[in-house]
C-alpha cells in the first residue's frame, strides 16, 4: 500500500499534534497532512501486549482491510494512525470494520 505511514518520525508527528477519539476496539489519531487533493495516508499500531506476531498481524491485517474497502469514503489530506487495542485480539473482520468507521465517522472525516 502505498499510501501509507512507515517512518517513526511520522506517527510522532500525528501523535503529538493529531486529535484522538476511541472506542472499544481501536484508537484514531487523524492529522491534516497538508497534501490536499492527495490520498490520505494510513499507519498502524499493534503493540506486543496484544499478543503474539500471529495476533498482531491479523488485526493489522483487519484494519487495513477495512481502511482499503473504504478509502473512497474518507476526505483526502490526512495522516490517519490507528492503534489496535488489547480487546480487538480475538475479534471477526465485521468488528474492526465497524469500529473503523464509527471513528472516521466521530472525526468527521467521512465523506
Amino acid at each position: 500500500m502505498k499510501d501509507s505511514i512507515k517512518k517513526n518520525q511520522d506517527f510522532k508527528r500525528v501523535y503529538a499534534n493529531g486529535t484522538s477519539l476511541a472506542n472499544q476496539y481501536l484508537v484514531m489519531y487523524i492529522l491534516k497532512n497538508g497534501k490536499d487533493g492527495e490520498k490520505s495516508r494510513l499507519g498502524i499500531s499493534v503493540s506486543k501486549k496484544v499478543g503474539n506476531s500471529v495476533v498482531r498481524h491479523r488485526v493489522t491485517r483487519l484494519i487495513r482491510e477495512s481502511y482499503r474497502l473504504h478509502r473512497d469514503e474518507i476526505k483526502t489530506g490526512y495522516d490517519i494512525v490507528v492503534i489496535g487495542r488489547m480487546s480487538a485480539k480475538g475479534t471477526d473482520y465485521r468488528s474492526i470494520e465497524s469500529a473503523f468507521l464509527h471513528l472516521i465517522g466521530m472525526h468527521r472525516i467521512r465523506i
